[in-house]
C-alpha cells in the first residue's frame, strides 16, 4: 500500500462522484478516547483525513458499491459515530442508519487546474471528512475518461481511522462486493469486530501507570521542556504553521528487506531496532545530540480488536543514545511500554499531550503482519491530506514491494536542508547494512 498524499496521489482523470449514506442521530452518548480528545481540540478543520485509494478491475456498478459500503459502515462502530460541540464540551453520539438509500453527488472539475480530478477530491474530502461532520467519512468513486479501471476511494477523519485501518476498511468492502455479487449476505465471511467505544470504555477501567512508567514519561518530558520531541536540526521559523513538503523514498527492495531482517535476527533484534540504530547514528553525527523522536504505538494487543476499524493508536516517546542494535532494541521496547498505559491520566498535569512546534515524530508500520493482504492488482494507496505543519513526521512503511519511507516537513528552507542531510544519512546508513 503505497504512502502518497491528496497532491500526489495517482488518478486519471474523470467523472468524480461520492456516495451520501443516510445517517441520524441515535439516543445515547459514547466515550470519547485521549487521543480523540486531542485531536477535536483543533476543531472543525480541512486536512485532517486519511484514505485508502484503490482500482477496481473489471469496474463496479454505482449500485452495487453502495450496498458494499453500507455494509461495511454497519459493521464498524466508529463509522456509525459522530463528534459535536457542546456546551457541556466535545461529545461523541452514536448514528443510525436509515432505510432509504444513499445518494450519489457529481462533483465537477475545473479544467483550469493541472490535475481537475485529484483537485476535486481534495476539496471533496476536506469539506466532508473534517472532524465534526456527521458522518465525518465518505466514499467517492472515480470513472476514467478513458480507458482504465475505475477508482474507489474510502476516506475518514483521523478521529475515525488509523493508518491500519485502511487495509481493513479495503478488504472489507471488496469482500462485501462480492458477497453482494454472489447473492450472500454481505460481510457474511468476515470475522466478528469490537468497536473502538468499546475499547476506549475497556482502557478507561484499567489500573494507573506503574510508578516508575510515570516516573519515566516525567522524565522524557521535562527533558523536552515539558514538550514532546523536537527535531534535532535547525528548522527555521516554524511558531506558525507552514506548508508542507512531502516527499516519498523508495530505500529497499524485496531482496534488500530480507538481508535487513536476516542481520536483525543475527543480532537477536527485530528491523525497527535496525533503522532505530541508524536513525541514532545519524542524529549523533549531524546534531551530536541522541534520538529523541515520538513513536505512535497501537493498542491493538487483544486478537478482537486487530480486526477492528478506529483509531488505536497512541504516542509514546522513542530514546537513543547508544546506536548498538541490541540498546536500540531496548529502547523500542521501553517506548512500547510507555504506550502501553492510559495517557490522559499521565498527562493531566500538561494539560494533555504538550505538542510543540518542531515535534519528531517516527512511524512504522509492516502490512505484512497485518491480519489482511492487499491484492497488488488493486493498486492501493495510502492518501494523507495536504495540511501546513510545524514539525517532522517519518513514515517507514515495509510490505511486499520493500521498504519505503515517506516524509512530511514544514517548506522553511532551513528545515529542507535539515530534514534532507538526515534523511539522506538514514538512507545511506539503511543500505549499507544489506
Amino acid at each position: 500500500m503505497r504512502l502518497t498524499n491528496a497532491d500526489q496521489v495517482d488518478l486519471p482523470e474523470g467523472r468524480l462522484r461520492s456516495l451520501e449514506l443516510p445517517l441520524h442521530r441515535a439516543p445515547g452518548e459514547l466515550p470519547v478516547s485521549f487521543d480523540q480528545g486531542m485531536h477535536l481540540r483543533a476543531g472543525a478543520r480541512p486536512g485532517s483525513w486519511m484514505a485508502a485509494a484503490l482500482r477496481v478491475p473489471g469496474g463496479v456498478r454505482p449500485d452495487e458499491l453502495a450496498a458494499s459500503w453500507r455494509a461495511v459502515v454497519e459493521r464498524h462502530g466508529t463509522l456509525r459515530s459522530a463528534f459535536a460541540e457542546t456546551d457541556e464540551g466535545l461529545r461523541l453520539h452514536p448514528l443510525a442508519l436509515a432505510d432509504e438509500p444513499g445518494r450519489w453527488v457529481e462533483h465537477p472539475t475545473d479544467p483550469t487546474l493541472p490535475a481537475p480530478t485529484r483537485a476535486a477530491l481534495r476539496t471533496l474530502l476536506d469539506a466532508a471528512c473534517s472532524p465534526l461532520e456527521s458522518p465525518s467519512h465518505r466514499l467517492a468513486l472515480l470513472e476514467p475518461t478513458y480507458g482504465s479501471d475505475p477508482v474507489v476511494v474510502i476516506a475518514a477523519d483521523h478521529a475515525h481511522v488509523d493508518a491500519w485501518s485502511l487495509p481493513l476498511l479495503v478488504r472489507d468492502l471488496l469482500s462485501c462486493l462480492e458477497d453482494h455479487r454472489a447473492g450472500r449476505a454481505p460481510a457474511s465471511r468476515l470475522p466478528r469486530v469490537g468497536s473502538f467505544a468499546e475499547h476506549t470504555a475497556e482502557l478507561a477501567t484499567q489500573p494507573p501507570a506503574p510508578e516508575h512508567v510515570l516516573r519515566r514519561w516525567h522524565e522524557i518530558l521535562d527533558a523536552g521542556g515539558g514538550a514532546m520531541p523536537t527535531f534535532p536540526l535547525p528548522l527555521g521559523d516554524v511558531s506558525a504553521p507552514r506548508p508542507e513538503v512531502v516527499s516519498t523514498h523508495d530505500l529497499l527492495d524485496p531482496r534488500g528487506l530480507a538481508r535487513l531482517e536476516a542481520r536483525a535476527s543475527l543480532e537477536g533484534v527485530g528491523p525497527l531496532a535496525m533503522a532505530v540504530s541508524v536513525m541514532t547514528r545519524a542524529s549523533a553525527s549531524l546534531a551530536g545530540a541522541p534520538l529523541r523522536a515520538v513513536l505512535p504505538v497501537h493498542s491493538r494487543h487483544q486478537s478482537r480488536w486487530r480486526q477492528s476499524v478506529g483509531w488505536f493508536i497512541t504516542n509514546a516517546v522513542l530514546e537513543s543514545a547508544d546506536p548498538t542494535p541490541q540498546a536500540c532494541g531496548a529502547a523500542v521496547r521501553e517506548a512500547v511500554g510507555l504506550g502501553s498505559h492510559a495517557l490522559a491520566p499521565i498527562m493531566a498535569p500538561y494539560d494533555g499531550m504538550p505538542v510543540t512546534p518542531g515535534m519528531f515524530a517516527v512511524s512504522w508500520l509492516d502490512h505484512r503482519r497485518l491480519p489482511v493482504a492487499l491484492d497488488p492488482a488493486w493498486r492501493a494507496q495510502h492518501v494523507s491530506a495536504v495540511a501546513p505543519t510545524q514539525g517532522v513526521q517519518v513514515w517507514f512503511v515495509a510490505d511486499g514491494s520493500g521498504l519505503h519511507v515517506r516524509l512530511r516537513s514544514p517548506a522553511t528552507p532551513q528545515a529542507q536542508a535539515s530534514v534532507g542531510a538526515w534523511v539522506d544519512a538514514v538512507v545511506e546508513g539503511l543500505r549499507s547494512l544489506v
